[in-house]
């Protein structure tokens, strides 16, 4: 296949396309010719997930990885406690859908110290780690934007996600590499590069950062909108290795407010794009 009309590497979340149900994204995913989904788990919510994950593969397409698992930090202890449960839940979902990774939203705790809430990161994901592995779920540490290290994750830079994966030291465990949260590092190609020395580069999320976002959680850009050079850091995680699904993740209240059959063919033209 030519790469201009090449899909055989993409990857839409279904949170990209949220209006429509994990059947609807399945059969418009495949017949637009998609090869891989990432479902998150609100997607699945009163699903069968065994039959769940038989219907993605009968459409052709491969199950990349569950979104997400994480929120470990807290300064309450029950709270931890929940969090380790629904982290076990979690890893119980992708083994009966079939889908061989979580994506960890690490979490914090703002009425703690960053140091503390990275401390439960890494005990919250030892902790979760046998269950995970008994299961043959591999986890993948997503470092988040700064702007989210109050509240939504204490992990903000590759550095961190890299120290932290290294120190668990398990083949099961390793980072997702997202450029919204990531494109402004000036270590970034570094850092991907010793992702890709260790084998711990997992996954690779795009789309793009605007310059006068409406909302920094739900206005993100489709890929070429923004300013993120895009085309640069794919050469990057391609010469650390990687060669897995490129996996488009939009939040975006305007996209999906708008047909989503344009917008998936929107998604595939800015794809081959960038």
């Amino acid at each position: 296949m030519s790469r201009l009309t090449d899909y055989s590497r993409l990857c839409i979340h279904t949170i990209t396309t949220k209006p429509w149900s994990i059947e609807e994204a399945c059969g418009n995913f495949s017949d637009a010719g998609v090869k891989g989904i990432t479902v998150w788990r609100n997607a699945l919510e009163g699903k069968a997930l065994m039959a769940t994950g038989r219907m993605i593969r009968d459409r052709g397409l491969q199950i990349v990885s569950l979104c997400r698992g994480g929120f470990f930090p807290s300064i309450d202890a029950v709270k931890r406690s929940l969090a380790l449960e629904d982290n076990r839940k979690a890893i119980d979902e992708a083994h009966a859908l079939g889908a061989p990774m979580i994506v960890l939203v690490c979490g914090a705790d703002p009425g703690q110290p960053l140091q503390e809430s990275r401390k439960q990161i890494r005990d919250g994901i030892q902790e979760i780690l046998p269950y995970a592995r008994e299961a043959g779920v591999k986890l993948a540490i997503e470092p988040l934007h700064p702007m989210y290290a109050a509240d939504r994750s204490a992990i903000n830079t590759l550095a961190q996600a890299n120290e932290m994966a290294a120190a668990i030291d398990s083949p099961w465990v390793g980072v997702a590499v997202d450029v919204y949260h990531l494109w402004w590092d000036p270590d970034l190609e570094t850092e991907i590069k010793k992702c890709g020395r260790m084998n711990k580069l997992f996954a690779f999320h795009i789309c793009d950062w605007k310059t006068n976002p409406e909302d920094l959680l739900n206005d993100r850009g489709l890929m070429g909108e923004g300013c993120i050079d895009l085309p640069l850091i794919r050469t990057w995680i391609e010469a650390a290795g990687f060669n897995g699904f490129i996996e488009v993740e939009i939040f975006s209240n305007r996209y999906w407010a708008m047909d989503q059959h344009r917008f998936l063919s929107e998604i595939k033209e800015a794809y081959l794009n960038c």
